[in-house]
């Protein structure tokens, strides 16, 4: 298994892809399938069903995204490492 330098709780910021310059917290990372989730980055939107303990709808939530499109965020000045 890969070793990461992501890990919860780092700001990075995403290198490519749509959402590309945006900035976020890493909420999760998934180190078997090289992804990570980013707060606020790669929202997608799902159906969910009705339950009798959660209402229906369309909710959105983070998509997960690869590893090697992001990179930690320079505390000092903000900028990618």
């Amino acid at each position: 298994m890969a070793s990461f330098k992501i890990k919860k709780g780092d700001n990075v910021v995403v290198l490519a892809g749509r959402d590309k310059g945006k900035r976020g917290e890493v909420i999760d990372v998934m180190p078997k399938e090289n992804r990570a989730l980013v707060r606020g980055i790669n929202m997608v939107r799902r159906h969910q069903r009705q339950t009798a303990q959660q209402e229906g709808g369309i909710i959105s939530k983070e998509g997960p995204i690869q590893i090697s499109n992001l990179a930690i965020e320079d505390p000092k000045d903000g900028k990618p490492t």
